[in-house]
């Protein structure tokens, strides 16, 4: 049997490089094979964090008006669907002055409002829009150089690597972003994966999207879309961890009504208050469990044995079997309750409860006009 591989300390692990980033090399080295004539192997690019790094380059095909180079993007220890992708770069000589960028095969195409792209335009995010009209205007300017010249950035998987993302959702179709605001990829970013949840509410909203369905993960909304079928797809989004996070973007963005879709481990977090619900962020407090058992008329000793439960999801099946369902309202309504005080309120927030196979346990709504004894329960 082979062994398992140790897990690496965050510290530890290899950064690696956006899309951004390797499209911005690419179309330096496809821009100096055609200026030179012959084929560039390395070239290097300034990074928006200040920091110099070269890249390898192929080119795959020149002549006197184009040259094609590739960049095989490297993502270090991040587990990232375009990791190992081939991102190319084809300049040419155009007769309209200027830098003229476009995507081509495997680029996606913005076709919703709410990104940092127009409607219509490739989805070629503005830093790196930024990088490649850079190095591309000081590369011409040091040869004394002032032809037109048109960059397309094509990533030859790209349509299939997209089907692993939210490209389609975020209205992007026919291949990736090329995405990137440092350069590089930290590792397991949070930060990276808490702008994708801006993102996607930015765009829920800019399709006029009032309720939406935060999830803390893929099961949490499969179920979240079951319960409201009629919702367009945008209006689904999965927080993650974030959850007060995303409450407020919700609510910074215009949201009216926020539904919160998860099951008892990350929810009897949040409903002590604990809006960052990672595992390591905070334990569950069985304490707290115990007494919301107490709460609903639970016995002794099945209050005791909520308190020495393995999991919060033991705890909620000891609740069920004991037929204390009122057990699974309280924990929404409080789950409803902190996330309206963490956001000073503002929102109508519902909250649902659900079991690994769909099944809802316990669900309420809280809003401004309401008080705490007040509950709207279905």
């Amino acid at each position: 049997m082979k062994p398992k591989a140790e897990a690496k300390d965050p510290k530890e692990m290899r950064h690696g490089y956006t899309t951004g980033a390797c499209a911005t090399a690419a179309t330096k080295g496809a821009l100096l094979s055609l200026l030179t004539g012959s084929p560039i192997e390395k070239t290097k690019i300034l990074l928006p964090i200040g920091e110099w790094v070269s890249f390898l380059t192929q080119c795959k095909d020149l002549d006197a008006n184009h040259a094609t180079c590739s960049v095989i993007k490297d993502a270090g220890d991040d587990p990232d669907a375009t990791h190992g992708a081939e991102i190319l770069s084809t300049v040419r000589w155009t007769s309209e002055k200027g830098i003229h960028l476009d995507g081509g095969k495997g680029v996606g195409r913005v076709t919703k409002p709410g990104l940092p792209v127009p409607v219509g335009e490739a989805a070629i995010n503005p830093v790196p829009r930024k990088m490649i009209h850079q190095v591309v205007g000081e590369v011409m300017a040091e040869w004394g150089d002032d032809r037109g010249v048109s960059v397309e950035i094509a990533v030859p998987e790209g349509e299939e690597i997209a089907k692993k993302t939210l490209n389609g959702r975020l209205g992007i179709v026919g291949g990736i972003s090329i995405l990137g605001t440092r350069g590089t990829v930290v590792p397991f970013s949070t930060s990276a994966y808490r702008a994708s949840v801006v993102q996607a509410i930015s765009v829920a909203r800019s399709n006029g999207c009032n309720h939406l369905v935060l999830t803390t993960g893929g099961s949490s909304e499969k179920h979240g879309m079951k319960l409201f079928p009629t919702l367009p797809e945008e209006a689904f989004i999965q927080m993650g961890d974030f959850v007060g996070f995303a409450l407020k973007h919700a609510k910074r963005l215009g949201a009216k009504r926020v539904t919160l879709v998860g099951m008892m481990g990350k929810f009897s977090k949040v409903a002590q208050g604990v809006m960052m619900v990672h595992s390591k962020s905070a334990p569950v407090d069985f304490n707290f469990l115990a007494e919301v058992a107490t709460e609903v008329g639970a016995q002794p000793e099945q209050v005791e044995a909520v308190r020495k439960a393995n999991t919060a999801t033991h705890a909620g099946q000891i609740m069920e079997e004991a037929g204390f369902l009122s057990f699974f309202t309280s924990l929404s309504e409080k789950v409803c309750q902190q996330g309206a005080k963490h956001i000073d309120g503002g929102l109508e927030i519902e909250t649902i409860l659900v079991k690994m196979k769909g099944e809802w346990l316990g669900r309420a709504v809280w809003s401004d006009e309401q008080s705490e004894s007040d509950w709207h329960r279905r």
